[in-house]
């Protein structure tokens, strides 16, 4: 390990902090990339990305390198204690050229010597603490501690907006047992095994004895059994229940949950199991509306608990989503013939919703690939020519999540730029444009990054704006950089608003917009593909045409991730600059 190491600007550094930020709402992406942005500073051997509890007063390990698995589950650091307890209560970077010498360090790996811990503040709280160590003593500088303060102020900016968008409870067993659960569910669109799946899975979290799910008729009048368990043993109850009647019709016409430590001493119990003690009944609201509950049962008193309640009414709503999802697709689902015309129908008009030529011009060249992670998928791009001939719409998108969802969100913001394409806005002016439209239309988890650029084909200049997509990337002689352009998401805040960069080009430049399916693509050994590749790539193939630019990054995406099933949507358009004179 060396104790020094060549570190980039400062202004290329923080952009490239911005881009880590702004590129992703999912956390374990976020602390993997800010793990790698930390390794191009301090050259690590051992790191940790600790969070506070604040139920505990506790620092836990939710990122880590380095350090052995068994500590990872056991460390516990009250808020002052050791060093990194001591950056979170000071809310001030502690650094540590000798820990043996240091009364309040706490040992998780031997050999340790010097120690650097840096506090992630948010809003004026104290959210976790970035930690690194390090065998040798006075290994980290001032200069580290500053470097690392930039990062930590921004990377909390993120984590609390992953949290926001994952909304998992801080009750549950595990935060990754909970998305294990609610990714699983989501991807079942059979109605029937998905609540028998609903009732294997909750065993993971609540050891319960009765389970059942009850749906609300089509006339929403009463409650009918729709799946139940006993001891394991899946049975068929035909008892419907009145709306009002019993803990689940109370549950339902309240829309509350209820925990009932002793069903006989409450009047509202309905005894249809005489070994129920005690029971949990947790109504499913999908959109506002309740659509059913679930019910938990117990032969013992008291069984279940407030942490129960709160982690059945966490999953309750990616549950009812689940199921409001597979109830649209459960008519199609019993007829395999039909689903399977009307998935190639879907694959058909989505291939018609891509653009059926590229677009013809005189100083540029362009290409595109698409290739979804399922049948159908949540990318999109699309060229759209503006009055005059000249002046030419670039549009590359990536919504959140996959498969029919993604597909018609992606149908719907390209239908938007399509029928707004006609009024010629700027690149920034489009963005806005669309992003007011989802936003005044909200679905559920659901959103799209999209770049918007405008190709000058007579000054040869490039206009563009960008909203969550990795930064896109230019080659001049043989130099690939990474425009500067970011900024969130649409449909997520309406009140945001887009920047828009302009570049002059030059015969020669290639323009490469691309998804983060492509950067994200992970090998057998789960190494991320990663932009340092797209790089070299974009800089090896400047010289040739751009699909051969578009074909060669695509193929060398599925070199390397041969053998892994892929988990994203994948998307990359290239816009290569022809020689001869621009106007001026």
């Amino acid at each position: 390990m060396k104790a020094s190491q060549q570190h980039p600007s400062i202004d290329a550094f923080l952009l490239e902090v911005a881009d880590v930020v702004n590129t992703t709402l999912d956390l374990d992406t976020l602390l993997t990339r800010v793990a790698g942005l930390v390794r191009k500073i301090i050259n690590y051997d051992i790191f940790a990305i600790l969070l506070v509890n604040e139920k505990a007063q506790e620092l836990r390990i939710r990122f880590q390198v380095g350090h052995p698995a068994e500590a990872i589950e056991r460390t516990r650091i009250k808020i002052g204690q050791g060093i990194t307890g001591a950056a979170a209560q000071t809310r001030e970077p502690v650094l540590v050229n000798d820990v043996s010498k240091h009364p309040e360090y706490i040992t998780s790996v031997s050999d340790v010597r010097s120690e650097l811990a840096i506090p992630m503040i948010v809003k004026n709280k104290v959210i976790g603490v970035i930690d690194i160590e390090a065998p040798q003593k006075n290994y980290f500088t001032e200069e580290h501690s500053r470097l690392l303060t930039v990062i930590a102020s921004r990377v909390a900016i993120g984590i609390e907006n992953a949290r926001l968008y994952t909304r998992v409870s801080n009750q549950a067993k595990s935060l990754l047992l909970l998305n294990e659960i609610s990714r699983e569910l989501t991807s079942i669109l059979n109605l029937d095994q998905l609540l028998k799946r609903v009732g294997e899975l909750l065993t993971r979290v609540i050891d319960y004895q009765m389970f059942s799910i009850l749906l609300l008729d089509p006339m929403g009048e009463k409650l009918q059994h729709r799946f139940s368990l006993r001891f394991q043993e899946n049975i068929h109850l035909k008892h419907d229940i009145p709306l009002g009647r019993g803990l689940v019709g109370y549950a339902v016409g309240k829309n509350e949950a209820v925990l009932v430590p002793d069903v006989r001493k409450d009047s509202r119990y309905i005894m249809l199991n005489p070994e129920t003690r005690s029971e949990l009944a947790v109504p499913l609201v999908y959109k506002g509306k309740v659509i059913g509950v679930l019910d938990l049962e117990h032969t013992k008193r008291g069984f279940f608990t407030e942490d129960h309640k709160r982690t059945l009414t966490t999953l309750a709503a990616q549950i009812a989503i689940a199921i409001e999802n597979a109830r649209l697709y459960e008519q199609i689902v019993k007829q395999e013939r039909r689903l399977e015309q009307d998935m190639a129908l879907a694959r058909e008009l989505q291939h018609h919703l891509l653009p059926a030529s590229l677009p013809k011009m005189t100083h540029a060249e362009v290409a595109a690939k698409f290739s979804p992670a399922r049948a159908i998928g949540g990318d999109l791009y699309d060229f759209l020519r503006y009055s005059g001939g000249y002046l030419h719409g670039i549009a590359v998108g990536d919504v959140s999540g996959k498969g029919a969802p993604a597909a018609i969100y992606a149908a719907l913001a390209s239908g938007i730029l399509r029928s707004h394409s006609q009024e010629e806005p700027g690149a920034a002016e489009m963005l806005s444009i669309v992003n007011l439209s989802l936003s005044d239309r909200p679905i559920d988890a659901q959103y799209i990054s999209l770049i918007y650029a405008i190709w000058d084909d007579s000054a040869r200049t490039l206009r563009l704006a960008n909203s969550g997509l990795p930064r896109p990337m230019h080659c001049r002689k043989g130099k690939v950089t990474r425009i500067d352009a970011t900024g969130l998401p649409l449909g997520l805040f309406a009140s945001a608003e887009y920047e828009e960069t302009a570049i002059r080009a030059e015969a020669g430049d290639v323009f490469v917009f691309f998804s983060d399916g492509i950067l994200d693509a992970r090998n057998r050994a789960g190494e991320l593909f990663g932009s340092g590749r797209v790089e070299g790539l974009v800089c090896e193939f400047a010289g040739e045409p751009a699909q051969k630019i578009v074909d060669s990054i695509y193929n060398a995406v599925c070199d390397h991730a041969v053998g892994v099933e892929t988990f994203d949507d994948q998307t990359i358009v290239a816009l290569k600059v022809k020689a001869g004179r621009a106007r001026k």
